[in-house]
């Protein structure tokens, strides 16, 4: 048996193309009701999910890309809400600092990648260089275009180490985009999340669709397929994206709950007699 089979990672069926961003249906929208109900039924999965994780030792990576505002951070949130932060870590990603830029682009993830008995989500991730780095040219033609090969080889280790990647990309329409930068700028409590890059990036909209469908086309792998989930609703894409993470996460784990340690359950007797 193959040790992407024996770590549980589920494969991309062999004839399964890239996804695109024109493939991409704009208009799945999901109702209050529905979406509370499904909300609830996932954040239950994600705590047995967790439970699991930390009683066996897998390790999961979670890989969160979009468009500015299409609502990472949102889903992100609902996952968090219902995690041990011992054994769960969010990494939100932004531009290297002056350290990192002395070693290799790479480095400050390997740095990050889970322990044994952790999820860890990555707010953007290492496709920043495949994407804003391309794009707004802080990356050379020659850095870039190696880059999806290192990244693929990054993943692939990951995987025959056991981990159990997810990978999510949010996509919005322009209009969408600019309704909810609106908000942001209206609302004192959400204006922080607005600054000069997000005009900077849209002002380059099909730069950056040109350098996502690059993506997708060239790390949508076997072994770490891409999720493309349409954003315009916000919680039609959190539950997409919270039931694709769950769907890799629970790939081959046994969710059933940890036994309880006989020792301990004598012992427990024995107080709750002593009260009696």
């Amino acid at each position: 048996m193959s040790d992407r089979k024996q770590n549980g990672q589920r494969p991309a069926p062999p004839d399964a193309r890239p996804p695109t961003l024109a493939d991409l249906d704009m208009s799945p929208s999901l109702g209050d009701k529905q979406y509370a109900a499904e909300l609830k039924s996932l954040q239950q999965r994600f705590a047995r999910i967790q439970q699991a994780y930390l009683y066996h030792g897998h390790k999961g990576l979670v890989a969160f890309e979009g468009w500015d505002a299409a609502g990472k951070g949102g889903a992100i949130r609902r996952i968090a809400a219902v995690m041990d932060p011992r054994g769960f870590k969010v990494w939100p990603i932004a531009a290297p600092e002056p350290q990192d830029q002395k070693r290799h682009y790479m480095a400050r993830f390997w740095d990050r990648a889970p322990a044994r008995g952790d999820i860890c989500i990555f707010d953007r991730s290492w496709y920043g260089r495949v994407l804003v780095e391309r794009v707004e040219g802080f990356a050379s033609a020659a850095e870039w275009r190696r880059a999806y090969d290192e990244i693929n080889a990054f993943e692939q280790l990951m995987v025959d180490d056991g981990a159990r990647i997810a990978k999510v990309f949010l996509y919005i329409t322009p209009d969408e985009q600019l309704r909810r930068f609106r908000d942001r700028l209206d609302d004192p409590l959400k204006r922080w999340k607005l600054s000069y890059e997000d005009f900077r990036n849209r002002e380059k909209w099909s730069d950056y669709e040109a350098a996502v469908n690059d993506m997708l086309a060239k790390t949508h792998t076997r072994t770490a397929p891409w999720k493309l989930i349409p954003a315009n609703c916000k919680r039609h894409a959190r539950i997409a994206a919270m039931t694709e993470i769950a769907d890799r996460l629970e790939a081959g784990v046994d969710l059933a709950p940890r036994p309880v340690d006989p020792e301990i359950r004598r012992r427990f007797r024995k107080i709750d007699n002593t009260r009696d």
